[in-house]
C-alpha cells in the first residue's frame, strides 16, 4: 500500500522539477538604435523628412525586424523621394513618402 503513495509522489516531483528548469538565456538584441545625424534629420521639409524616414527603415534592418529585400525595395522608394526633394518637388516627395509608409506599415 505504501508503494501505491510513494509513486504517484516520485512521478509528480519528477514532473514538476521540469516546470523548474532554467530558461535557456534568450539573444541580446542588436545594439542601440542608431539615430540619423542631427544635421539632416532636423532639416526643414522633404530633406528632413526623407533623412528620417531613412534612418527609421536603417535601423529596423540593423534590428532584423525588415528583410533585406522589403530594405532594399523602401530604400529605392525613399531614393525616390529623394531625387524629387533635390529637384525642388518638395510636394511630389513628401507625397511618395506617405505613400511608401502607407505600403509599409509605416506611421504617418
Amino acid at each position: 500500500m505504501r508503494a501505491r503513495l510513494i509513486l504517484p509522489a516520485v512521478l509528480m516531483a519528477a514532473m514538476s522539477a521540469g516546470c523548474n528548469a532554467a530558461r535557456p538565456p534568450q539573444a541580446a538584441p542588436p545594439g542601440p538604435a542608431v539615430p540619423p545625424p542631427a544635421s539632416t534629420a532636423e532639416a526643414p521639409g522633404c530633406a528632413g523628412a526623407v533623412a528620417r524616414y531613412r534612418s527609421v527603415v536603417d535601423n529596423d534592418l540593423a534590428m532584423g525586424h525588415v528583410n533585406k529585400s522589403v530594405h532594399a525595395q523602401i530604400s529605392s522608394e525613399i531614393g525616390e523621394a529623394a531625387s524629387a526633394c533635390s529637384g525642388g518637388q518638395e510636394g511630389r516627395a513628401l507625397s511618395l513618402l506617405r505613400a511608401s509608409k502607407s505600403r509599409h506599415g509605416y506611421p504617418g
